[in-house]
């Protein structure tokens, strides 16, 4: 296995954690703290979810330079974080 292909695999299992750990946050934490009362989904979730975009970006930024992505390409990435379902979008595209 070639160390693009390897940091494409260690990407996309990074993608998919935190792209699943966003719409958990948004679909289930955050309701069971604003309509029943429960904060702590989003105290724990949250927590992965930060722990989770934080190794995203810098697997992203691993895959920026072995792939030789272009910034463009890159900066697609970064917004891809910030949208429910853009990694799994984002990650798809990238091949």
């Amino acid at each position: 296995m070639t160390n693009s292909n390897k940091s494409n695999s260690i990407f996309k299992a990074i993608a998919y954690a935190e792209g699943i750990s966003f719409l958990l946050l948004l679909g289930i934490a955050m309701p069971l703290k604003y309509m029943a009362g429960i904060p702590e989904p989003v105290k724990y979730l949250g927590w992965a979810h930060g722990v989770l975009f934080i190794l995203y970006m810098v697997a992203l930024v691993q895959v920026f330079f072995t792939q030789r992505l272009s910034i463009l390409k890159l900066g697609l990435g970064v917004i891809a974080a910030f949208l429910p379902f853009g990694p799994f979008l984002f990650h798809r595209n990238l091949k």
